[in-house]
Order: C-alpha cells, then structure tokens, then sequence
C-alpha cells in the first residue's frame, strides 16, 4: 500500500466517490454515490441526488490529505482511501447518507474497519 502526504494539492471533486487529485482519477474505496446525470438504462444506481452527494465531498475536501492506493478499478482510475484531517472521506459519506457501502468494492474490508 502506498500512502502520500498532499500538502499543496489541485483536488477537482468530479462526484460524490471521484475525485481528481493533481491530474490522477482516484475513487474512494468501498463506496458507490448517487450518479450526477442519472442512472443510465441497464444499471443499478444509488437512488438519491448526485449533485448533493458531489457537494457533500466538496465540502470535505479541505485541509491536510492524505492518499493510501490500494489498487487500481477496470477503468484505470486508482482505488483509494483519502484522509482529510486524519478523517475517512469514505466514511464521512457514509455518516452523511450520500453514499452506500459496497463490501465488494472494500478490499479486504479496509473501509469497513476504518468506518467503525
């Protein structure tokens, strides 16, 4: 596992479990958000507001982040945990019901043991 300290970093939110941390696509682990542009036909999506759920981790993401890479998902973004102030991003999306916890998505349960 690879861990890296951000101090000064360019963090775009693009939804509520992606992020784009100076040019890399990171998606938190263990987690799914409601989609910013609906559900498209075929899927199965988290019901609930996407842009609410975009906005919860904009609000988030301030102050001293962390990065622990855990691997990479069939899109070629990197699966990770990100800390914010020594807090979970994941898991504070969870407390603020916008977004569900998928146990296939936490490797290990690495999420699941963070969260508690």
């Amino acid at each position: 596992m690879i861990s890296s300290l951000l101090l000064a970093a360019a963090i775009t939110v693009v939804d509520g479990d992606t992020l784009r941390i100076n040019g890399e696509r990171i998606r938190l682990l263990g987690i799914d958000a409601p989609e910013i542009h609906g559900c498209r036909q075929g899927r199965v999506c988290v019901p609930s507001d996407g842009q609410a759920s975009k906005r919860s981790l904009e609000a988030i993401m301030s102050g001293q982040i962390s990065v622990q890479r855990v691997g990479q998902d069939r899109y070629g973004r990197t699966l990770a945990q990100v800390y914010v102030r020594g807090r979970n991003v994941a898991c504070e999306q969870l407390r603020r019901g916008q977004a569900v916890y998928v146990g296939k998505w936490d490797n290990g349960g690495l999420l699941a043991a963070d969260c508690r």
